[in-house]
């Protein structure tokens, strides 16, 4: 017969465990100002999109993490993970065993050089620019970003582990279970993991500005983003970034298309025709540059803007 302290303690039932760690996670959250934010699962799976699956076949990919994961996979679907937020390098959580464990996880930030080539790399393909303008990855950007040791996801060394249970291995089953409970949030959130890795994902479009490649798709031959509403793309009013008017040229020039005479109605008229669209592509580059930042700033602040149509001067 063993000796241990498990033996002299109270029996506590599962579910009352489970309950005082619910009471636990509401305190701190009230105490940081926020709501609680468990982990729940919907059916058996952790993990159904592709960047939750993607995080779990990386965590699963890294033998430190083997022995404990099985565990921790049981104790996410048990809905044992009663408080979880992603912040910028750093995991925070509330967990439901014997006792009330506390959660601390550090993630590195991106190595620059790492960011600067999935940059780099990711704005060099022209079919995937309209989904980053539209907030969207395509699937060849997708596969980029989760690449294993070269994308978005930490290695182990990346990552300090630390709960408040008496397990003093590397990963316990706590650990374990809030690192899948990353990629169940990951499945609703997947903005979370650039949070994660404190990086602005909005750098990939400035990249591929920066490269020319919006000038080049726009003089192209496909006209794929000739006539689109750009304030509707961003989700933002052009009216916080004024196209310029265009240098004049000594050249003899093409008469401008006839103004219109009745000021155009928000949301109603068309941004531009296809020649006003084309007669600015020189100018491009810096008013969307303007756009994403006046983008960024709005989304800073959490506000929802309703894009506004905008008449491009001839």
């Amino acid at each position: 017969m063993g000796w241990g302290y498990d033996e002299y303690r109270e029996y506590v039932p599962v579910a009352q465990k489970k309950n005082n760690a619910v009471k636990h996670a509401a305190q701190l959250a009230k105490k940081q100002g926020r709501q609680p934010a468990p982990v729940k699962l919907e059916g058996r799976k952790i993990a159904t999109t592709f960047w939750g699956q993607a995080w779990c076949q990386n965590l699963e990919a890294y033998s430190d993490y083997a022995n404990r994961l099985p565990r921790g996979a049981t104790y996410v679907r048990n809905g044992s993970v009663v408080d979880l937020v992603i912040k910028p390098r750093s995991i925070e959580a509330i967990v439901a065993g014997s006792e009330t464990y506390k959660i601390t996880i550090r993630i590195d930030g991106l190595a620059k050089p790492t960011w600067k080539k999935i940059k780099q790399e990711c704005s060099a393909s022209i079919d995937s620019l309209l989904d980053l303008l539209a907030g969207r990855f395509s699937d060849g950007v997708m596969q980029r970003l989760t690449r294993q040791k070269e994308g978005l996801f930490p290695s182990p060394k990346e990552i300090q582990m630390k709960c408040s249970c008496p397990d003093y291995s590397y990963c316990c089953k706590h650990l374990a279970a809030v690192m899948y409970g990353v990629a169940a949030r990951l499945d609703k959130q997947p903005d979370l993991l650039f949070v994660l890795r404190d990086i602005d994902h909005q750098e990939l479009v400035s990249q591929a500005v920066a490269e020319g490649n919006l000038e080049r798709e726009l003089s192209g031959g496909d006209d794929a983003l000739v006539g689109q509403d750009l304030g509707a793309i961003f989700g933002i009013e052009l009216e916080a970034a004024t196209i310029p008017s265009p240098a004049r040229s000594k050249a003899k020039r093409k008469p401008a298309p006839k103004p219109l005479t009745k000021k155009p109605t928000a949301a109603k008229k068309q941004v531009a025709t296809k020649t006003a669209i084309t007669r600015t592509t020189a100018r491009t580059k810096a008013s969307v540059k303007k756009i994403l930042k006046a983008a960024k700033k709005a989304r800073g602040k959490a506000a929802t803007v309703k894009p506004v149509r905008k008449k491009i001067a001839g």
